[in-house]
């Protein structure tokens, strides 16, 4: 069932791609979601998946062990797709526009939402992490105010990186990077390597730190000057730094690297506490230390940037594959050899 953009609301099934039972992913039938008022009805082209998925799967991710979500969960929170109907006044978003998801959902209601910072809304729900079914179907729900329009100049590939990319552009905004800044990223995954595209722009000036030769290849070729291993680079040599791993001892790299009165912008979020962490270092040194809770105000912007060039897509595409055949997708995940470091579910393919 592909219907047109005419604005009729479909019904029936349609696949999805389900974490069914710990470590079990597969392609099920499941009923188009229903009409609720000042939601959307989105056609999914895209989805990208990430580490957080992984989690997801594995029965790792604090959504899961928290009881957040139940089993089974269809996950998906990078995306793009076309709007086949709406429930409700839409504004600019209507039947045949291209959209991408903003992957946290405020409730626009609450006092923190009504003070202007969405992102740190206390009723917060995630689009495929918690509260709000995934995009990994061929339609997702979507409250409208949660979707923003894609440009013509954006292509699908490039839209679905938008969601990660909002977090890079929020980290650098920020920590105020500029022609002055000797910037490191650590961490060659998706939003390492956005980051260094994104730093390169700005500063010129970027050095990339990790542990996958291969991503460190990557990284020279999309931006950085140079390309050092984990525990290679001088300390104190940078005035900003991005932690992109999401690890222990890449935080723990990124406080070592940065120069006193240096900016650490901690983007990747490191599951549980990190051994031997020099607290001391953060006053001693005058340090600032920026948590990023993703870049909800950032996807007009980091759209116009996948625009204009400064940011690409193709270089970190790893692999598509079919909606209906997931697990796939997720072996690709967990075996990539490339560098490359997104792999892609298409509804099309």
């Amino acid at each position: 069932m592909i219907p047109g953009t005419d604005g009729t609301w479909p019904s029936g099934a349609m696949t999805a791609a389900q974490i069914t039972s710990i470590g079990k992913v597969e392609a099920t039938s499941v009923p188009v979601p229903g009409p609720q008022p000042g939601h959307a009805l989105v056609r999914v082209e895209l989805v990208g998946l990430c580490g957080t998925d992984q989690e997801l799967l594995h029965g790792e991710a604090t959504y899961v062990t928290d009881g957040r979500i139940q089993l089974p969960w269809t996950f998906g929170h990078e995306w793009t797709g076309t709007v086949v109907a709406t429930s409700g006044p839409a504004g600019e978003i209507g039947p045949g526009i291209r959209v991408v998801g903003q992957t946290m959902v405020a409730c626009l209601s609450c006092r923190t939402c009504r003070s202007g910072q969405r992102s740190l809304c206390p009723r917060m729900q995630e689009i495929g992490l918690y509260g709000i079914d995934g995009a990994a179907a061929e339609y997702v729900r979507v409250p409208v105010h949660a979707l923003v329009p894609v440009p013509d100049a954006v292509d699908d590939t490039s839209a679905v990186l938008v969601e990660p990319a909002v977090t890079v552009a929020r980290a650098l905004v920020d920590t105020r990077c500029s022609l002055t800044d000797d910037v490191a990223v650590v961490g060659t995954g998706t939003i390492g390597l956005l980051a260094v595209m994104l730093a390169h722009a700005m500063s010129g000036d970027v050095t990339a730190i990790g542990v996958d030769p291969a991503g460190l290849d990557l990284a020279l070729r999309v931006g950085a000057g140079r390309a050092l291993r984990t525990g290679e680079a001088p300390a104190g040599e940078f005035s900003l730094v991005i932690e992109a791993s999401g690890t222990a001892p890449g935080l723990l790299e990124a406080v070592r690297v940065a120069r006193t009165g240096g900016r650490v912008a901690a983007v990747g979020v490191v599951g549980g506490a990190v051994r031997d962490f020099p607290a001391g270092e953060i006053t001693l040194r005058g340090l600032s230390l920026y948590g990023i809770r993703h870049g909800l105000d950032h996807y007009d912007r980091t759209l116009k940037m996948f625009a204009d060039g400064l940011l690409s897509a193709e270089p970190l595409i790893h692999s598509r594959h079919s909606l209906t055949r997931p697990g796939e997708a997720f072996d690709a995940l967990a075996n990539r050899s490339t560098g490359r470091p997104k792999v892609l579910l298409s509804t099309r393919a």
